[in-house]
């Protein structure tokens, strides 16, 4: 039996773009089709693989997403996804959609849409392992596959708010799927971030020190910065939230599973340290 449309993904069939054609897509038998005949399937968690050709690779494995939705669901970022959910419900109005681009498991967008009546959210992600708990995550959540890197799915001006949580960047293609009075939500980490777990795990990835200065060169031809919230704060650690911060980040991919279990003497309280930025458009 072909998979029933996901009721969150039905109000956003008139934005989405074929990915190959860009031609208008709709649903068919268990699809989503083109005019040129160009299908891309609906799995039955409820996402839809919209990327074609070479698969992107830096996407959540199994172990990773598994580590990312123990962390989160013990709420330590919780003030982080409070941040983000203020930032957009005070440029957002009911019945606005919300794209986040490296969506993960869904938790900051479930967050947005929790306080936004009516709005609806895309969650678009290159790992489907992360996609099958962000399809879950919200009645108004729907989810793809997708890479940050290629043009988005989506028609010029298409949504409100594009949220981009500890993720690349696509600056053109943010720009060009906004509004002209929508804005983008930037949230990175700051130079603190982690710092205590940084130190004693060599293989975890550094903060560069010009990555301000990158991120300022890379958004200022299309946005304008309208505010910046830095959040900090600290949090006490289980080994088990010690083992699922490093495991849910890039990092994990420098260590096997036996050099994560093997880990000891892990910090039993850290820092987080993060900035959250609004743009508007140029």
């Amino acid at each position: 039996m072909p998979v029933s449309l996901p009721p969150a993904l039905e109000p956003f069939l008139a934005q989405l773009r074929c990915p190959t054609c860009r031609a208008h897509l709709d649903y068919d038998r268990g699809a989503l089709g083109c005019p040129s005949g160009h299908t891309f399937h609906i799995a039955r968690v409820g996402y839809v693989s919209l990327l074609t050709g070479g698969r992107a690779t830096s996407g959540d494995d199994a172990t990773m997403a598994r580590a990312r939705d123990r962390f989160l669901s013990t709420g330590k970022y919780g003030m982080i996804r409070d941040t983000v959910t203020a930032l957009a419900d005070s440029v957002m109005a009911e019945q606005s959609s919300v794209v986040d681009v490296g969506c993960g498991t869904g938790y900051y967008l479930a967050g947005v849409l929790d306080e936004v009546p009516d709005a609806r959210g895309l969650g678009l992600d290159t790992s489907v392992r992360a996609l099958r708990s962000a399809a879950r995550a919200h009645e108004r959540a729907a989810t793809a596959t997708w890479d940050v890197f290629r043009p988005f799915p989506l028609a010029d001006g298409a949504v409100d708010v594009v949220l981009d949580v500890f993720a690349p960047r696509n600056p053109s293609e943010f720009h060009r799927v906004l509004r002209p009075t929508g804005r983008l939500i930037v949230v990175r980490p700051s130079g603190g971030h982690l710092a205590e777990l940084r130190g004693h795990v060599s293989a975890m990835i550094t903060i560069d020190p010009a990555k301000e200065q990158r991120l300022r060169q890379a958004l200022d031809p299309f946005f304008q910065a309208t505010g910046t919230e830095q959040i900090e704060y600290a949090i006490s650690l289980t080994k088990q939230d010690a083992l699922d911060l490093v495991g849910m980040t890039p990092s994990a991919r420098h260590l096997d599973h036996a050099g994560l279990d093997g880990l000891d003497g892990l910090p039993d309280q850290v820092t987080v340290s993060v900035l959250a930025t609004v743009y508007r458009a140029r």
